[in-house]
């Protein structure tokens, strides 16, 4: 991966932070935004430096969580009312 500065881990601590309760991004919303070369950058920082942050609201592109946080990231999402389809969250519906 390219390195990622601090700048960059800033912008994408922002626009996390900046997810409304009840709606969503994805990885590739956040990167596009951001012009980074790939939603892994996001990826990185969330796994490195997102801990303070509502990190439940960003997630795939599939709308499907990963396996060793679905159920805890489901849960987070259903208390501000984003109802996931079996495993998957609506886009569509939730997408900011």
């Amino acid at each position: 991966m390219a390195k990622v500065t601090e700048e960059q881990v800033e912008a994408v601590r922002a626009l996390i932070a900046a997810i409304p309760p009840g709606r969503v991004r994805t990885y590739g919303d956040i990167a596009d935004e951001l012009d980074l070369s790939s939603p892994r950058i996001v990826g990185w920082v969330m796994r490195t430096d997102a801990s303070d942050l509502p990190w439940h609201r960003v997630v795939p592109a599939s709308g499907r969580p990963a396996e060793h946080i679905r159920t805890r990231q489901l849960e987070n999402l259903r208390a501000e009312g984003v109802l996931a389809d079996g495993d998957r969250i609506p886009l569509r519906r939730y997408r900011v």
